[in-house]
């Protein structure tokens, strides 16, 4: 096994005997030198060019001697967040300050600063001047265009714009960071360096490149919600590898201008990738301290695709990673098992065999590597498409040979499985063996909701595609003669969900008897469709009016609905169905939701007075909804 971390202190930097580093890596994590790490493939991926690079974790923002640890590098500063947004590992759907964060060791709160990539850029123009710096990662990616900010409650510049950064890579960095390096180690100016597909950069409006895809102004998005939702619609339609042009948005007095997007790596240089030198620990450093959470769930895991044509409109995949499936070698991902049974502390046990999405191995349909996926469209929502090639063949021959490496006692898969997809496949054979020997007695599923309006604005597939899989699911897990769950994630507050369609979700766990232990909040991250339409109250690609959850007090009502049993959340559910009309669904008996012990004259059922207030409430509402354009249903 390697055991060699790449330099984070000066003494490691005067051992090598390096002068000065060709780059200096500045993350927001601790530095865990595991493939699942961001960091961790850039960083080893420069050292394979042959350049010197040294890594500089949570620098302490509140002065300059981390800055200036290491001195200036010779090419560039490389600044990234970490793994995930500053804001999001900040703070929960509610905008509560976390106590911990899985990504600094011991799990410690406030080892990075809010809105890390600006600030570690402004703090380096203030000790470096003039350096160049490029910067990368989820946080980058994602703020690269004007975008609405969920905890300001605002609309905030390209984080470009904001950071006084050089240049800002984009999606996977690999081909970016690479290219980037290479030119400058051959003496061009990073501020002339614009053609590098999966990069932005500023410049005058007089240099802007002509026939690019030109997004409303960050003046205009500011001024207009609906000039938002149309900024969105372009810069999503635009980004596939194949068809995808430059897009361009003025910032005040210069353009910002995004490159079309980079070439999904081939097998071949994923397989490289994943190659290099990783130690797969986090930094002995960090060994006191109780090291750092966040490769519990990764350390003995494998990910052997990247990409998802899944597409949900809440998910930053189809922004950052992209639409487009690749895949590592068979022989790749058996090498890692390899490799991984020889951790000193491996007990046979591989925890996932996976990525975005689990089961996918090969683009959803042939003509994608031609002509690229098509603009606007799912793959697999409302219905799937009719040219989807739904195939496991690979995955599962491949699942076969990784179980029998020796020293392997059981391999899971953890990751997200498309069970709409898997239910695609004509051949069973997958499901079988998924439900054998890779579930450790839950199996978690991703339906979200199970009201076809809220489904739709997810960009997810209706609720009978969980069903038909639910049962069969559970059909295959008896045949075996095994004892094992779903456990399906579910979302409140989506935008689309009323508090009916709450209730509509809670009714469908009652009749499902399904008690979820965890409810997610809809989060209204940088960049997404979902957070579009949070922040505009409309669907980027009708400009129809979509209801939005706003207030504190109704996203409350709708995550307690979803776990109505629970008796903290009684008064809560109770106010709810008050609020809804739904007096049905108060009393005791198996169909009610909740009890009101206030209530007088109950009979089995309830309050009699308060069915009757249901009833006409219901009928109320009934003779609205014929007024209204039907909304929600499988569209053809």
């Amino acid at each position: 096994m390697y055991d060699k971390f790449l330099p984070m202190t000066k003494c490691e930097m005067d051992e090598m005997g390096i002068e000065q580093f060709d780059f200096i890596y500045i993350t927001g994590d601790a530095y865990v030198d595991h493939p699942s790490f961001g960091a961790a493939i850039v960083t080893r991926l420069i050292e394979s060019l042959g350049y010197t690079v040294g890594i500089i974790s949570q620098p302490d923002w509140h002065s300059d001697k981390d800055f200036r640890r290491f001195g200036a590098p010779k090419y560039a500063f490389l600044v990234t967040s970490g793994n995930i947004d500053s804001m999001v590992a900040h703070y929960t759907a509610a905008k509560r300050k976390r106590s911990d964060d899985a990504y600094t060791a011991g799990g410690m709160a406030g080892k990075r600063p809010d809105r890390a990539v600006i600030v570690y850029c402004k703090k380096l123009r203030e000790y470096f001047g003039d350096i160049p710096i490029a910067i990368g990662g989820l946080e980058a990616s994602l703020r690269r265009f004007a975008h609405y900010d969920y905890w300001d409650d605002a609309v905030r510049p390209s984080v470009l714009a904001e950071s006084g950064a050089d240049i800002l890579m984009y999606g996977m960095g690999e081909h970016q960071i690479e290219e980037l390096c290479t030119r400058l180690a051959n003496g061009e100016n990073i501020r002339e360096i614009h053609d590098i597909r999966g990069t932005c950069y500023m410049t005058e409006p007089v240099n802007t490149p002509i026939g690019a895809a030109q997004c409303p102004s960050l003046e205009q998005v500011r001024e207009s919600k609906r000039e938002y939702a149309k900024a969105t619609k372009i810069q999503y339609d635009w980004q596939d590898e194949v068809y995808g042009k430059t897009i361009i948005q003025r910032h005040g007095n210069m353009m910002l201008v995004q490159n079309p997007p980079a070439k999904s790596l081939t097998t071949e240089e994923l397989d490289h990738i994943y190659s290099l030198p990783y130690t797969r620990r986090y930094h002995p450093s960090y060994e006191a301290l109780g090291g750092v959470p966040g490769i519990e769930e990764v350390r003995f895991s494998i990910t052997h695709n990247r990409g998802c044509f899944g597409y949900c409109n809440f998910c930053s995949i189809a922004l950052h990673q992209g639409r487009r499936v690749t895949v590592r070698s068979e022989e790749s991902v058996l090498a890692e098992a390899e490799r991984i049974v020889q951790m000193p502390d491996f007990k046979g046990y591989i925890h996932d065999v996976g990525g975005p999405t689990a089961n996918f191995r090969h683009t959803s349909c042939e003509k994608q590597l031609e002509k690229g996926l098509c603009m606007g469209k799912k793959c697999l929502a409302p219905t799937p498409c009719p040219a989807l090639k739904a195939d496991h063949k690979e995955y599962l021959a491949m699942l076969r040979k990784i179980r029998k490496v020796k020293g392997v006692k059981k391999v899971f898969i953890r990751s997200g499985i498309r069970y709409d997809y898997l239910m695609e496949d004509k051949d069973d054979e997958f499901m079988r063996e998924l439900i054998k020997y890779h579930v450790s007695g839950q199996l978690k599923v991703a339906p979200e909701h199970c009201s076809a309006v809220v489904l739709d604005k997810m960009g997810k597939p209706h609720i009978e595609a969980y069903k038909a899989f639910q049962k069969r699911f559970y059909e295959i897990t008896k045949g075996v003669g095994k004892e094992q769950y779903l456990v399906p994630y579910l979302m409140s507050s989506h935008p689309g969900s009323t508090l009916n369609e709450a209730i509509e979700l809670a009714l469908f766990l009652r009749d499902n008897k399904i008690r979820p232990e965890q409810v997610q909040d809809f989060y209204p991250t940088p960049g997404t469709i979902s957070t579009c339409m949070f922040y505009t109250e409309l669907d980027p690609y009708t400009m129809e009016k979509v209801y939005v959850p706003k207030t504190p007090k109704e996203k409350a009502m709708q995550r307690a609905l979803l776990q109505y049993f629970l008796p903290k959340n009684k008064e809560i559910v109770l106010e709810a169905l008050k609020k809804a009309g739904r007096y049905d669904l108060i009393g005791t008996s198996a169909k009610c939701l909740v009890d009101d012990p206030s209530a007088k004259n109950k009979g089995k059922g309830g309050d009699r007075s308060w069915h009757k207030k249901g009833k006409d409430h219901r009928a109320a509402n009934a003779r609205k909804a014929e007024k209204r354009p039907q909304k929600g249903k499988i569209r053809k």
